[in-house]
């Protein structure tokens, strides 16, 4: 399990990262695009991810990461649940997610 706070904390021990408004979200972004959202009345994070490391965590527990049931989904957006979901493997999504915007971000 993973708490807000710890999240939020996560998300901006990146270098570059902020915390900015998106629509009725918080989003957090490597210069201005963004890698991961989260409404502050839920406990499920959103992330973008590569199609294949998409389906590399998904594979994991689709009750616990699961891609977005749209086309932001087949785009490599996905879905996180921080009740369920381990710390260290939160970790690793979260990561990831950073690391593909970044490296694609100007």
């Amino acid at each position: 399990m993973v708490d807000i706070k710890t999240f939020k904390q996560l998300a901006l021990s990146f270098p570059g990262a902020e915390e900015q408004p998106h629509f009725e979200k918080t989003s957090f972004r490597v210069k201005k695009k963004i890698f991961a959202t989260h409404a502050t009345d839920s406990h499920i994070v959103c992330v973008k991810l590569s199609e294949i490391d998409q389906s590399v965590f998904c594979a994991f527990d689709k009750t616990i990461i699961y891609p977005v049931d749209n086309k932001w989904g087949k785009q490599g957006w996905t879905l996180v649940d921080l009740k369920k979901v381990r710390k260290d493997m939160f970790v690793d999504i979260l990561t990831t997610a950073y690391k593909e915007v970044a490296s694609k971000a100007k």
